[in-house]
């Protein structure tokens, strides 16, 4: 790409990072979701990285944490690399593996949790900006004495913000996004994401569907398309939710990192990436608010993926490139 374009295209994202966007429409009332096979899906590579080096993940939590939380979103992290009983979140992220380069290296399947970095001072405040990731990443990596390393050979990082921080469009048109650090601001490029806790904010809105909007009117999803909301498998909407999201966030940073990989459409500071083909979809049959054909445990909590120490999550399917549909490995086909 030309310097001056490429310098347009960074100044257009800087304020829009790619960014999970959920409205009432989009969540609940899935007009556009492809769970059988189409040809009308348009995706595309454009020549960019992929993932496809075993990466460091780095966790940035921001403000102050249940620690319960905080160990149930580990186990999940823990879990996309490590083997439990199929179908497994390691299942479910074969199918991301499907994603290649241009020189025909898969999304790596090595990912490890290489870093914790605890901002319970709030450093940049309660209310933050798309644009204040970056600078969080900043401060962790050079907070001393312990500072996350700083890695832009195969490091990732994950900005988690709890219950009580405020973020730029968080429950109003994001519940989460991913993108790529400025070496203006970090020193360095290399990708990240952010998502939000929102338990006590927005559950209606980013911990679909484990709640319903108080105004929305309409009967809560459920494992079966009745009415009954359907209960979280680790106990609380907010943070099963958020797996949810951070599932989404780390598929498509991985299938476009920097933006120009793979993704659907034709402009790339709106572009419709792997995991944005499948909102709301989590079983075969699903779609129109009816999440799809999925488990239920003993106390009728809904899951379709098992991770480590006997935990169970609910993730939403991503692109199958290959069977060019939406899938998990819970599909009854």
């Amino acid at each position: 790409m030309h310097k001056l374009s490429w310098y347009v295209l960074l100044l257009s994202l800087l304020y829009f990072p790619l960014a999970l966007s959920w409205s009432q429409d989009t969540q609940f009332n899935q007009a556009e979701n492809y769970e059988g096979s189409s040809d009308l899906v348009n995706l595309e590579y454009h020549m960019g990285p992929v993932l496809a080096s075993p990466t460091n993940l780095y966790i940035i939590w921001y403000g102050h944490w249940n620690p319960t939380h905080q160990a149930t979103i580990r186990d999940f992290l823990y879990s996309l690399s490590s083997s439990a009983p199929y179908p497994s979140v390691a299942d479910w992220w074969k199918t991301v593996r499907l994603y290649t380069d241009q020189t025909g290296s898969n999304i790596t399947g090595s990912i490890s949790l290489s870093g914790e970095f605890y901002d319970y001072r709030y450093s940049h405040g309660g209310y933050l900006s798309r644009l204040s990731m970056q600078s969080i990443i900043k401060t962790a990596v050079t907070s001393y004495p312990r500072s996350l390393p700083l890695n832009p050979r195969n490091g990732l990082y994950l900005v988690l913000t709890s219950s009580d921080v405020q973020v730029q469009d968080f429950c109003r048109a994001v519940c989460g996004f991913h993108y790529f650090t400025f070496p203006t601001i970090v020193g360095v490029t290399m990708p990240y994401a952010w998502i939000g806790y929102s338990g006590t904010q927005c559950p209606g809105m980013c911990a679909y569907p484990f709640a319903w909007p108080n105004y929305s009117g309409k009967p809560p999803p459920s494992t079966n398309g009745g009415n009954n909301i359907m209960r979280a498998p680790n106990g609380d909407a907010g943070v099963d939710g958020m797996i949810s999201i951070i599932a989404h966030e780390l598929a498509e940073v991985s299938s476009n990192p920097l933006v120009n990989a793979w993704y659907a459409g034709d402009d790339p500071t709106a572009p419709t990436e792997i995991a944005d083909l499948c909102l709301g979809l989590y079983g075969s049959g699903g779609g129109g608010g009816y999440v799809g054909k999925v488990y239920k445990d003993s106390w009728g909590n809904g899951y379709n993926v098992n991770g480590v120490k006997g935990r169970r999550f609910l993730v939403q399917w991503v692109w199958n490139p290959v069977k060019r549909r939406c899938f998990g490995p819970n599909a009854m086909d």
